[in-house]
């Protein structure tokens, strides 16, 4: 593993400050996935996560604050819908946008008039924030586009030497990425889904979110393409990837399956991954997963895909964009 990996001690983290303090980028573990984290008031610093990830320049960034009172620093005005919802799942897997202040730096919201902001809830990423003491923008520790981290070795793997400093603290307990919502007109609108679903969101705000249309703000991954293995992948429905299955092995294509409810044919000789569990347990493996899958090598990946049911709605949307939207619908 990379010389800069770190296990977050308390000496540690009190250097990880230090160094984002003095513009250096330093990637660390959140509930979701690990970040990538630079001072968000440090324009240069902040042009630098754009630089090290290969990150376009108008896709915004989310800022991490440590206590709900900050939010006063960020954002201009809070709704009363924004405020429940911080109340409510602060801190947790849950980014609100909001209308930016004014001192916001346009590097941190691609350009937009608002800006993402969460309170994460992990351990080591709350005492870093509180050892800095400000807030810091932090999309995930990886090439753009690319699987998510869930782990100091996936970021390690995608950025090498290009952070000061991996705080290492284990797995990632959600394993995909914060909810994000914004609200129009005192309207919720789901931007992404994630571990909050909207049955959670709907519970505190008395109505369910919107879906985003063209006027909603951009964020971290609304990109059709996101999340994706290097290896072509597909997904589809377990009769599709049966066939497929055997189509495949007839050309003497090397596979790697995440499979959910198939078993593994006994003369299937690629790497198979069985993902049970609920959606929770499959979402917190699932880049994890994708990583093995495309570390095999193989000709392609082919995923079982999961239950059309809104306890899977955020890995169905990640799976999707990971594999460029060629969901397969046959039966």
């Amino acid at each position: 593993m990379s010389g800069n990996v770190v296990s977050a001690s308390a000496i540690a983290i009190d250097e990880a400050a230090r160094l984002l303090a003095g513009g250096e980028l330093v990637a660390f573990p959140t509930e979701t996935v690990y970040g990538l984290g630079a001072d968000a008031t440090n324009d240069e610093a902040v042009r630098r996560i754009f630089a090290v990830k290969g990150r376009p320049a108008d896709h915004p960034v989310i800022v991490h604050i440590a206590n709900r009172n900050d939010l006063g620093k960020w954002a201009r005005a809070v709704s009363k819908g924004a405020a429940q919802l911080a109340e409510a799942f602060w801190p947790g897997p849950l980014t609100l946008i909001l209308p930016r202040a004014s001192t916001v730096l346009d590097q941190v919201t691609g350009g937009q008039d608002n800006v993402g902001l969460r309170m994460p809830s992990h351990s080591i990423a709350r005492a870093l924030l509180n050892a800095f003491g400000g807030g810091i923008a932090a999309p995930s520790a990886n090439r753009f586009g690319h699987v998510s981290p869930t782990t100091a070795a996936h970021v390690a793997a995608d950025l090498r030497e290009a952070p000061a400093m991996i705080l290492d603290g284990g797995p990632c307990d959600v394993g995909i990425e914060s909810t994000i919502v914004a609200f129009r007109n005192d309207e919720p609108v789901l931007l992404r889904p994630g571990a909050i679903s909207v049955a959670e969101l709907a519970q505190v705000l008395g109505r369910s979110p919107l879906p985003p249309d063209a006027a909603a703000p951009r964020v971290s991954g609304s990109l059709t393409s996101h999340y994706a293995p290097r290896t072509p992948a597909s997904l589809l429905k377990s009769d599709a990837l049966r066939a497929e299955l055997a189509q495949l092995t007839e050309r003497d294509e090397q596979l790697a399956v995440l499979a959910r409810t198939l078993e593994r044919p006994a003369d299937f000789e690629g790497v198979w991954i069985a993902a049970r569990g609920d959606a929770a347990e499959f979402a917190r493996d699932l880049y994890a997963n994708l990583r093995a899958l495309d570390a095999a090598n193989a000709d392609a990946i082919l995923i079982e895909t999961p239950p059309d049911d809104p306890a899977w709605l955020a890995v169905r949307d990640r799976l999707t964009r990971a594999t460029q939207g060629e969901d397969d619908d046959r039966d």
